[in-house]
């Protein structure tokens, strides 16, 4: 019997975090020869997975510095019915990258991915006072940018640099150790891989009936009357009215706990949606 091919989308060019991720989702669930995808957005990795043209899809989830990734945020919010499979977090380790005859005195502009230049703001005001910085759809795409111009200094990882023939000049430029990301495979209900784990994270958009004094604070203590302890908490605009808002909650635990159960069917009769991303193992 034939089988659907697998296939992965991720943010691409290859040599991104987010390709690194996907490679590892893949190896979790023994997909060695799946397919891997090129997308240039986060918006286009939801869009694939929501068409079906790829079996699952890798994106930025949150980083340990700038926090939650709100494009993914609003993705699942409003645009998608895909959910979170699993939780991958990768060690973030930026590079100055250059052509392969520049040197940092021929440098104008510094170039990546709007994370990456905020990651190593501190970096790029010591190093490279006055150059003009630019934003990639990636961070890899800055090392590909580097090679064609040697004016341009990216901001890339060391996999990226040697992929695409940069020369690394300065590595581990971010400005605070211990910079991660947390990345989502995503996929539509029902397609969920063969992935356990001894631990389990939980995401929910939780939508209000309306806002009124003290909401957040009736959510809050479902979750504590539960014991349970959140781990994020963000809110974000329904794009509706201004002024209006619906919150992301995240903590350790999974729907088939009782207590989860629990805290979810009390905010099910107070609110007018609690929408599950997704009840997965980490890491």
């Amino acid at each position: 019997m034939s089988t659907q091919p697998v296939s992965i989308a991720y943010l691409g060019p290859k040599g991104t975090y987010c390709n690194e991720a996907a490679c590892a989702f893949a190896k979790r669930m023994g997909l060695e020869d799946a397919t891997f995808v090129e997308c240039v957005s986060f918006d286009d990795v939801f869009d694939y997975v929501n068409r079906g043209k790829c079996t699952y899809g890798v994106v930025g989830k949150e980083n340990s510095i700038e926090g939650p990734v709100t494009a993914t945020l609003d993705n699942f919010a409003f645009n998608t019915s895909a959910n979170i499979l699993a939780e991958h977090v990768v060690d973030i380790h930026h590079c100055l990258v250059l052509h392969p005859d520049a040197c940092i005195d021929d440098v104008t502009t510094v170039a990546s991915h709007t994370q990456g230049l905020a990651q190593c703001r501190k970096f790029i005001a010591a190093k490279l006072p006055g150059r003009t910085t630019i934003s990639t759809s990636s961070t890899a795409e800055s090392a590909r940018l580097a090679v064609s111009d040697k004016c341009v200094a990216g901001i890339a990882n060391a996999y990226a640099a040697e992929l695409y023939g940069a020369k690394v000049v300065e590595r581990g430029i971010e400005d605070h150790c211990g910079n991660q990301t947390s990345f989502a495979l995503i996929g539509q209900p029902g397609s969920a891989p063969q992935l356990t784990g001894s631990r389990y994270k939980t995401t929910l958009a939780l939508f209000l009936q309306r806002d009124k004094a003290g909401a957040l604070h009736m959510i809050l203590s479902e979750f504590a009357y539960a014991g349970i302890n959140l781990s994020m908490i963000q809110s974000r605009p329904t794009k509706q009215v201004l002024g209006d808002y619906m919150f992301f909650i995240e903590f350790e635990g999974s729907v088939n706990d009782l207590s989860v159960q629990t805290a979810l069917n009390c905010l099910r009769l107070k609110l007018r949606e609690v929408k599950v991303i997704g009840s997965y193992p980490m890491d």
